[in-house]
């Protein structure tokens, strides 16, 4: 159990271990675990004493009487040498489909008539999450992988807004927070960017630390004092003012205040497809968002890059899917799209790049992309085309 697992992880891994020689496991269970960081021991675990014989994507299809939030798959795990594994992808729920389905996957050959399921080799590797999807989009994302070098290794970093622990008394109106004017900063989220680019609406955040390190003296300031001890009961009721009592006034994540005068590529946490927004440096953003800040890159040409349909790719394949088809666009993935060494980067592509961006022309921006990672004309279909 580890980074914020779901109790099923220990369920799973108890299951496992109890399985005989050549028995199998099957579970009906949401599909988190397969990809996310939590679940990486329990991946791991599978791919030294397991084999992963079956996985039954459960994406956009209705397997229970009730909506549920996060999408299940069925797996069935085996304690045998390892081997390919049988996919099928969101089977049409009816009785000839299921029956057909459920020959296929336990047929000892595959039929080749049979187009609802396939056999993928090499799906478990250690903790890596599994990649379940085409073939071919999988050999696009190795080869990438070899190619190009991570998003943080090309002077790129990627982070989190505050988590206050108590919004309603940490954050308010900017120009009426009653506090000092270097105690509060301008706050960014979700809903000032739902059009694509930044449109303020006049939030702002209490910032208790001092620049040197540690919390202010709230001595020193009078104004934060009456506002905080206001406020006291809702604050020092928050699991991490009760750790350290002393501290009661903290917020949970540390407030920077030169984060708000970088430029910054605003990512909203959960979304349908890729929602990269430019912010030129004047706010503080808050929790639901990711940001993306750089030494090296433009952060135009990137943000053109984020949009494309190879991000995408990088993001469909490594991360969870939601109800209604929404995607997390988490650090832990963000950090796994790869992106060539801005030094690499041609003149006449760094300004098709911050060009395609700043006018948000996605067909524009994969046009420049395909070229940025060299795709030929398959490849480029894998993601929808030309880009024309």
């Amino acid at each position: 159990m580890v980074d914020r697992a779901d109790i099923y992880i220990p369920f799973i891994e108890r299951s496992l271990v109890a399985l005989a020689e050549g028995g199998s496991l099957g579970f009906i269970c949401a599909d988190r675990w397969m990809k996310n960081r939590y679940g990486g021991l329990l991946r791991h675990l599978v791919a030294d004493r397991f084999h992963l014989r079956i996985y039954v994507d459960m994406v956009d299809t209705p397997a229970f009487r009730s909506d549920v939030i996060a999408y299940p798959a069925i797996t069935i795990i085996s304690r045998e040498t390892p081997g390919a594994t049988r996919i099928a992808h969101r089977p049409a729920i009816d009785r000839a489909t299921l029956a057909v389905l459920a020959d296929a996957l336990l047929a000892r050959t595959l039929p080749k008539d049979v187009g609802l399921v396939r056999e993928l080799a090499r799906v478990t590797n250690g903790s890596e999450p599994w990649l379940l999807g085409s073939s071919d989009q999988m050999a696009l994302i190795r080869r990438l992988e070899k190619q190009f070098p991570r998003l943080e290794e090309v002077g790129c970093k990627v982070g989190i807004g505050v988590a206050t622990g108590a919004d309603k008394a940490y954050i308010g109106d900017f120009d009426t927070l009653d506090v000092e004017h270097d105690r509060k900063l301008p706050l960014v989220t979700t809903k000032d960017i739902v059009s694509g680019e930044v449109q303020w609406r006049g939030q702002g955040v209490i910032n208790p630390f001092a620049d040197g390190g540690g919390l202010v003296e709230l001595g020193n300031y009078p104004r934060l004092r009456r506002y905080l001890e206001a406020r006291r009961e809702v604050i020092a009721g928050r699991h991490c003012a009760r750790k350290t009592q002393a501290n009661w006034y903290r917020t949970i994540d540390r407030i920077t205040p030169a984060l708000a005068l970088r430029p910054k590529l605003l990512i909203p946490d959960i979304k349908g497809d890729a929602h990269i927004v430019f912010e030129s440096g004047k706010l503080y953003p808050h929790h639901n968002l990711y940001y993306v800040t750089s030494d090296e890159w433009d952060l135009r040409a990137l943000q053109a890059v984020l949009l494309s349909a190879v991000t995408s790719l990088f993001m469909v394949t490594y991360s969870t899917k939601m109800r209604g088809g929404f995607i997390r666009f988490q650090a832990q993935y963000l950090r796994r799209i790869r992106i060539p060494q801005w030094e690499n980067v041609s003149t006449t592509l760094r300004t098709e790049l911050a060009e395609a961006a700043t006018k948000r022309d996605i067909q524009a921006c994969n046009r420049a992309a395909f070229q940025l990672f060299g795709l030929g004309n398959e490849e480029r279909s894998l993601l929808g085309g030309n880009g024309e």
